[in-house]
């Protein structure tokens, strides 16, 4: 049971193997069947945040009142009304430990450090570009708060910006479409520090074995600490209730092109922002049937 819970956790002899050319070095190429495309972490606008752990932001929500005037008449001092929201942040780590002996083996133990090191930044880099879209802090407060649940109600204030595509079905999808900037949605990391995935070689450690047994193990840490702000809601438009099944059967399918349409017209202003949008490959699929339809 002990060498079991070691090998799902710590790189084995069989992994050692499996990254072996047949003329013995260590490969170089590994093929990342479970790798994503996270193009929504190039997209996005990312600043440092004013805080160490929430980053503040001061929204107008009110306008000063202006009054026309005659001569020799005053008018009334006013003045714009604010609300301060602060965004909470995140701290995502993992570390990776491999027997020393293991590495050395083959004799480029930078190399195949590397190859262990690259599926850790794939496995953070899907993460937080899930938390980004399904991040919920009231659920998980170790996240911060993503996309979806900023539009997951009609009624509230920010159901202007969601469109209901009427899809009854369980296997329902959405489309986001984005307007990046420093004064509308962005990335933000701590005060103080670095953006993006930190890498750390924290060298040889003697770490015990299931039964209490020590040896040496080369450790590695990754982190990463960020956080999404939403400054300005208008510029986050949701197309929710696709249903997935239907977009299949053409016959039956929402039309795609028409929902994105609508969702342009919700953002006040493009030309200020970097917009983009966020649809599963069943729904692009369906994108490009439909516009060489309409064609």
């Amino acid at each position: 049971m002990t060498m079991a819970t070691l090998a799902g956790n710590n790189p084995t002899m069989m992994d050692w193997a499996k990254q072996l050319e047949p003329n013995g070095g260590i490969t170089t190429d590994i093929v990342e069947m479970l790798s994503e495309t996270n193009e929504i972490l190039m997209d996005m606008t990312w600043v440092e945040a004013n805080g160490p752990t929430t980053h503040r932001s001061s929204i107008r929500t009110g306008l000063p009142a202006v009054t026309w005037r005659q001569f020799y008449q005053g008018v009334p001092a006013s003045k714009s009304t604010y609300a301060t929201v602060d965004e909470p942040m995140g701290m995502l780590e993992a570390r990776s430990l491999v027997d020393e002996d293991l590495a050395k083996l083959n004799g480029d133990m930078a190399q195949f450090r590397l190859n262990e090191a690259s599926g850790f930044i794939e496995a953070m880099s899907q993460e937080l570009a899930d938390t980004i879209l399904y991040g919920n802090a009231s659920a998980a407060p170790t996240e911060f708060n993503g996309l979806m649940p900023r539009l997951n109600s009609l009624s509230a204030a920010s159901g202007e910006n969601v469109i209901d595509a009427l899809g009854t079905g369980t296997d329902n999808t959405s489309i986001l479409l984005v307007g990046w900037s420093t004064r509308t949605v962005f990335g933000v990391f701590p005060k103080g520090s670095s953006a993006g995935i930190q890498r750390e070689d924290l060298g040889k450690q003697q770490v015990a074995d299931g039964a209490g047994n020590r040896y040496s193990a080369l450790e590695e840490k990754f982190s990463l600490k960020g956080g999404l702000v939403v400054k300005d809601w208008r510029y986050v438009v949701r197309a929710a209730n696709i249903d997935k099944s239907d977009l299949v059967d053409e016959s039956n399918a929402a039309d795609i092109l028409k929902i994105m349409t609508a969702m342009v017209h919700k953002i006040p202003s493009l030309g200020a922002v970097r917009p983009v949008f966020y649809v599963n490959r069943t729904a692009m699929t369906m994108l490009d049937i439909q516009a060489q339809n309409k064609a």
